[in-house]
């Protein structure tokens, strides 16, 4: 197989997942605790995939200035797009809150309670699924390098894709009960999906050449926008849930991703 249509059928897995997690959250009424869960042992696999095969990689191929200042700069990206995106939900939020003036004290009228539930809950699914834009740009570049080193890299691909379905599924499940249609999700996510096939092409063709350090600047960039996503939203929503055992999903799902990547 010509090695552009490798490193595209690596984006096409990575991006197949985040839709396989989607499908499964819109078309199957998972309870909410079983999501938590999925999303804590996602966070705890997207952990490891950073640690282990992109920071450690990085660090080790183009120094620790590019790694730190990518690493660093993912984490702020993801940040700022999150407050972009949060700030006006947060504000209709507290407009509709405002018409509960005259509820007695501690109480609100049911109404306004399921608007703030709903409203969160779709900020929550908005806010994981540009996570997964952030990383999976630079992630799917990685993988269309990964072909440049002798076909596709296993261990990255199949970490990317395992902590991809927690992130399409939890997103999509936050979106469904923030009220988003159909169309709105199947489209947000067939558009991510394309977008990491078309980035892991890229990756392959435009960066054949390019320095370490620019490689590990790239690879990082995904690292720090994965970790600030886990830690300000998948892990939070696992934890609203599953309370403690969301640390030992998490942990199961470090070991799995640490295992396959000595395995592999």
């Amino acid at each position: 197989m010509n090695d552009v249509w490798l490193a595209a059928l690596s984006g096409l897995i990575g991006g197949g997942t985040l839709l396989l997690g989607a499908a499964v959250a819109w078309f199957i009424a998972i309870p909410q605790r079983v999501v938590a869960g999925i999303m804590a042992l996602g966070a705890g696999v997207l952990i490891s995939t950073l640690a282990f095969e992109l920071v450690e990689q990085a660090a080790e191929d183009g120094g620790l200035v590019p790694t730190t200042i990518g690493f660093l700069g993912g984490a702020v990206l993801y940040i700022v797009a999150d407050q972009l995106i949060s700030r006006p939900r947060k504000a209709r939020v507290s407009s509709a809150s405002a018409t509960g003036q005259d509820a007695a004290p501690g109480e609100l009228p049911s109404n306004i309670v399921a608007r703030r539930a709903a409203g969160a809950a779709g900020s929550a699914g908005v806010v994981i699924a540009v996570g997964a834009l952030i990383d999976g740009i630079p992630e799917s570049i990685v993988m269309g390098l990964s072909v440049l080193e002798g076909g596709i890299s296993i261990p990255i691909v199949a970490a990317i894709a395992i902590s991809n379905i927690p992130e399409g599924l939890g997103s999509t499940a936050a979106l469904k009960r923030g009220g988003r249609s159909g169309r709105y999700v199947a489209v947000l996510w067939v558009g991510i999906a394309l977008v990491t096939v078309v980035a892991a092409v890229v990756g392959y063709v435009a960066f054949q050449s390019a320095p370490p350090n620019l490689i590990a600047l790239i690879t990082t960039i995904a690292a720090g926008g994965l970790l600030a996503m886990v830690c300000n939203t998948m892990i939070p929503e696992a934890f609203d849930e599953q309370h403690a055992l969301t640390g030992l999903w998490a942990t199961i799902g470090f070991l799995g991703a640490f295992l396959l990547h000595e395995l592999t």
